[in-house]
């Protein structure tokens, strides 16, 4: 199984590299087709190795290398593959191996063809490194892999501004957060002598509660910037600058899952904090509920499904935060696969709408586009929870456990979402592809996408619809092997159909409200200048707030420790020495202007200083010793 283990964590690399040999060069077919072949050799792999655990295999562990070896620290290359590692690795290469297909397609037309398969294929070998590592140390190096590779294809197109500024706004806040997370693992050398995860595990027993509560918090503040959990979250709606198979793969299925997955493999210790778990499901809530209201009313096609998983990675935290950590990497797993294919759908929306992104100037896409309106609408009932799609299974548990944990507050608040989700998920179903044909009042002629995407994206379509009900008994059976084993049942029958059954009907209604008012809808100026309105398409004002408050006081700080300290003291400072130096050196010159008489002078005179030192020396240390 050790070659399975390499194969599926360094096919991505060798992709990556071979794509960055013709990254200057013009477009090369073979890139994509190569580095596509590579991620189905990884895909091939990782299901090998999720049968294989399937079938009661015991964890495959292997240590590469020494990474580090001084004093008592000691840190390998060490890669484990076990129920959790192996389920998370099924994600990664089953989405990337679809979005690079896709991707073929996507960014045919781009002048950097080569150079976005080498940065995507880049992602996915960090990605796995995160996830298969057996010790902190390594999943940190994955995760600011994936952080780089992540900046390098939000700001992909570097000749636009806001594409720039994207990168560098995620980059930097992940970067706080990374400091947070860096303070954790020092925090975990510091009192267990280890960074491996089964030394810390066995070791949390035995450490102080406190010590306990200051690693989880840290540790937290990681996942909190990686997850884009407020009030970290406002990069993650700026990130939809990037091309959209980088959405797709990035931004919905992989690297913003990490919070959770280190939550999720960290969960001896947070089994031990419950106080800290309770935080963590209550923001989680929270940002359930906030980026759901973000996208009620946003009017750019990519931002609105930004929020949409801004807001399901809240439930996930609901469900780690409060001990579900199965249920939390269920929901992230079904979740992978139908937030991307609606990111695809997105992605052939723009390409049939020359790249436009407002919902109001399309309307009657499904004429031209019925591929990618079944797939779309297929992923957006998923979304929101209606049965027997994966979403259902998945997200309905995760309001299940609050009910059940007497969580009624996080329940009410989960509930309230899940209605929120279906009406945005279908105001934009409606505003893109149903209804009056307003496009053409714009000039546009839209068209179906190449047949191979759509047949790229099918298999996401397909566990968009079976993932739920396919995999739930063997997943449970599987993943809690290693994570608590605990199962949430609402002891009433009746309680239970109840809450399923209204459940439905309150997601069915927000959905025909959704339609009935969006169909064929129009911009409503008037409705726009309300101040409920305003409030949520101006994101509650946070980033306005960031930057009047922090970003420009910073800068300004900035100008002014740059106008007054860097020039006028430590240059000053260091071009008066240069000054001194120079007009000593002027001034002195001519002693060595080559003529004996000078020469023999300044020689006297110096012998003469030095005679007259030496008596004073003498005379000094005869005063001292008297």
């Amino acid at each position: 199984m050790e070659l399975y283990l390499y194969l599926a964590l360094f096919s991505p690399l060798a992709g990556s590299l071979i794509a960055a040999l013709f990254g200057a060069r013009p477009k090369t077919l073979f890139t994509g087709v190569v580095t596509s072949a590579l991620l189905g050799l990884s895909l091939v792999s990782s299901t090998i190795l999720l049968f294989y655990i399937l079938g009661g295999g015991a964890a495959v562990h292997v240590e590469m290398m020494t990474w580090m070896a001084t004093g008592d620290l000691y840190i390998p290359f060490g890669f484990l593959v076990d129920q959790v590692s192996v389920t998370m690795m099924m994600v990664v290469t089953v989405v990337s191996t679809v979005v690079h297909v896709y991707s073929i397609g996507y960014m045919d037309h781009d002048k950097s063809f080569n150079r976005f398969f080498a940065w995507l294929s880049a992602f996915v070998f960090s990605m796995m490194v995160l996830v298969m590592s057996d010790n902190f140390a390594g999943l940190f190096i994955g995760w600011e892999g994936v952080g780089l590779c992540s900046w390098a294809l939000i700001g992909f197109w570097y000749h636009k501004e806001s594409a720039i500024w994207a990168a560098n706004e995620a980059f930097i806040m992940n970067r706080i957060a990374d400091l947070g997370m860096l303070i954790g693992l020092f925090l975990i050398y510091w009192n267990v002598g280890s960074l491996q995860y089964d030394r810390f595990f066995e070791a949390v027993v035995t450490l102080d509660q406190s010590v306990l509560v200051m690693i989880g918090i840290f540790l937290f503040i990681g996942a909190m910037g990686k997850s884009a959990q407020f009030p970290l979250h406002t990069w993650l709606a700026d990130a939809m600058e990037g091309p959209t198979p980088v959405s797709a793969l990035i931004h919905a299925a992989t690297m913003v899952t990490a919070g959770v997955y280190l939550v999720v493999r960290a969960n001896p210790l947070y089994e031990m904090i419950p106080e800290v778990g309770y935080f963590v499901a209550s923001l989680g809530a929270f940002v359930a509920m906030f980026a759901a209201s973000m996208a009620l009313v946003n009017r750019d096609m990519k931002r609105i499904i930004a929020y949409s998983t801004l807001s399901q990675l809240g439930y996930m935290f609901v469900a780690a935060g409060l001990g579900a950590y199965w249920v939390a990497l269920f929901h992230l797993m079904a979740h992978a696969f139908f937030k991307a294919l609606l990111f695809l759908g997105a992605g052939n929306v723009m390409h049939a709408m020359s790249d436009e992104l407002d919902p109001f100037k399309m309307g009657g896409l499904k004429k031209v586009m019925k591929g990618t309106w079944i797939m779309m609408t297929l992923a957006s009932v998923a979304l929101a929870g209606i049965w027997p799609l994966a979403g259902f299974f998945s997200k309905d548990l995760i309001l299940e456990v609050a009910f059940v944990e007497h969580h009624y507050v996080l329940y009410t608040v989960l509930l309230l979402t899940a209605m929120l989700t279906a009406f945005y998920s279908f105001r934009l179903v409606a505003l893109i592809f149903h209804g009056e044909e307003r496009y053409k009042e714009y000039g546009s002629h839209p068209h179906e996408a190449y047949t191979f995407m759509l047949i790229a994206m099918s298999p996401l379509a397909l566990l968009a619809v079976i993932a739920g009900f396919a995999f739930k008994g063997s997943y449970i059976d599987m993943v809690t092997a290693v994570l608590p084993a605990t199962e949430y049942h609402v002891h009433s029958p009746v309680v239970f159909w109840i809450m399923v059954i209204g459940t439905q009907l309150l997601v069915g209604a927000a959905i025909a409200y959704a339609y009935k008012k969006y169909q064929n809808a129009k911009i409503d100026k008037a409705f726009e200048q309300r101040p409920c309105y305003k409030v949520l398409f101006n994101q509650y004002y946070i980033p306005h707030f960031y930057e009047e408050y922090i970003s420009k006081p910073y800068r300004e700080l900035s100008h002014v420790a740059w106008k007054q300290l860097d020039l006028r003291v430590v240059d000053a400072t260091v071009d008066g020495i240069a000054t001194l130096f120079y007009k000593t050196g002027e001034q002195t010159h001519t002693m060595q202007n080559g003529n004996l008489s000078t020469m023999l002078r300044w020689m006297v005179a110096g012998t003469v200083l030095l005679l007259a030192l030496g008596v004073a020396f003498t005379v000094g240390i005869s005063v001292v010793a008297g």
